[in-house]
């Protein structure tokens, strides 16, 4: 009962909203729904609750052993930072100016069986993007408020799945397009503050 009080008194609203934001623009739910789409319409089955209790998993796996991953290689979470800062700048220009630095497994390799987990758990929303998100703003943030916002991330993810369609026909291309880009300018940020903020702690 004690440790559950200790655990509820470390939560902080500012650094679950701001790591909520920041995992849920690296996520990008909005900006992958052409994909689920093409894949619905390839007969790709697509559980929803499924994708997303796999990608929470996936993601609190790699939250609790990212950390003790680097030390076994002998690397400190600042130098992490700063390189996990460097590749979520790509991943932020790739948002904001529509082009492609990252390669991905194309979908026409997965087969018509079912898609839930594989690809879009892993890779697409539990994949590389997340995981060096993660294990970067783990020098920014409390494990406790990150599964916070880990949690909210799953639900808006899930709100996301089962209402495809639905964000597709009334919020309309060109919304969900802007919607990318605000995301994408939002990650650019924090990735600036990442790099420049664990060089100031380094030196």
């Amino acid at each position: 009962m004690e440790t559950i009080r200790t655990i509820l008194g470390s939560l902080d609203v500012w650094q679950i909203l701001s790591s909520f934001v920041f995992l849920i623009a690296i996520i990008d739910p909005f900006g992958n729904i052409p994909i689920t789409i093409a894949m619905e319409k390839k007969g790709i089955k697509i559980n929803s609750i499924v994708v997303c209790i796999a990608s929470l998993i996936i993601l609190l796996v790699f939250l609790f052993l990212g950390e003790w991953m680097l030390k076994l290689f002998g690397v400190q979470i600042e130098y992490f930072a700063i390189a996990g800062g460097f590749v979520i700048f790509l991943m932020a220009l790739e948002m904001i100016l529509d082009v492609t630095i990252f390669q991905n497994d194309k979908l026409e390799d997965q087969d018509k069986g079912g898609g839930s987990i594989v690809p879009l758990a892993f890779p697409m929303y539990a994949g590389p993007g997340a995981f060096t998100a993660l294990l970067a703003i783990t020098a920014e943030y409390s494990t406790a408020n990150l599964c916070v916002a880990l949690l909210i991330c799953m639900v808006v993810l899930y709100l996301v799945l089962i209402g495809t369609h639905w964000l597709t026909k009334y919020l309309g291309a060109t919304a969900l397009y802007i919607i990318r880009k605000f995301f994408g300018i939002i990650v650019l940020a924090i990735s600036c503050k990442l790099m420049f903020g664990n060089l100031a702690t380094i030196f």
